[in-house]
């Protein structure tokens, strides 16, 4: 899995590691007797490290013993196929405009517990595929079949599609490059997200100055029932 950073898998001693399994836990907390089973992870500019975010998360989330599906909505710019070393001539756009069985375009990963539905070839229209009814009725299905689906989303500034997905998931993670991202745009970015209806879960803030180990993923913000804001760090 070159190009792909997976600490979780390869050392889970790893104080990012432990970042992730923070995400995990605010997962868990955020459930609270209803059901959050599918999850998007989008961010606001290419570039902010959702993908590699998305995958650990995964990963630490079978190694709860969860059986979890990882969907490749980046129709733009695909790379869950990439990350992976899977193959792209089917996906999820030949379930949605073909009709192709989610069963049959699935693949393994590798990793025990994690599946994944890579992208497929990439269609002229995104957002109306994505916006579909077929996109919701694989959602649905995908609820019934895993414990958790995560959805990786293209980013919000450049394109509608993760306002698309927003309303359509659970919950929604928003993944920050703490270093590059200004406060005014991210607080735009929470206002587009919200305003398309999507249940923002908290926002996973990365590349942050750590005194001990230097720049990582190194804290999470969960934010509660009635906007009570808890902030978790490794």
């Amino acid at each position: 899995m070159e190009g792909l950073n997976l600490v979780t898998q390869n050392d889970p001693k790893n104080p990012a590691a432990e970042a992730y399994r923070v995400i995990r836990t605010g997962i868990q907390f955020a459930q609270a007797g209803k059901e959050l089973k599918t999850i998007a992870l989008t961010s606001c500019t290419p570039n902010e490290g959702k993908s590699t975010t998305i995958a650990n998360l995964a990963i630490v989330l079978t190694q709860a013993g969860k059986n979890v599906l990882l969907i490749d909505c980046d129709m733009r710019n695909p790379t869950v196929h990439k990350n992976f070393n899977l193959s792209n001539k089917v996906g999820l756009s030949s379930c949605i405009s073909m009709g192709t069985a989610v069963a049959d375009a699935v693949q393994a990963t590798g990793i025990e517990g994690l599946e994944a539905l890579t992208a497929g070839v990439i269609p002229p229209n995104p957002s109306e595929l994505l916006g579909s009814e077929r996109m919701k009725n694989i959602l649905q299905r995908a609820k019934e079949e895993y414990d958790y689906v995560l959805i990786d989303t293209p980013p919000v500034l450049p394109v509608t599609d993760s306002l698309v997905l927003g309303s359509m998931v659970d919950g929604l993670i928003l993944v920050i490059d703490s270093g590059e991202i200004k406060v005014e745009m991210a607080r735009e970015v929470k206002n587009q997200l919200v305003h398309s209806g999507a249940n923002i879960l908290g926002v996973v803030l990365n590349k942050v100055r750590s005194e001990h180990h230097g720049y990582g993923y190194g804290y999470y913000y969960y934010y509660g029932h009635e906007g009570e804001k808890h902030k978790k760090s490794n």
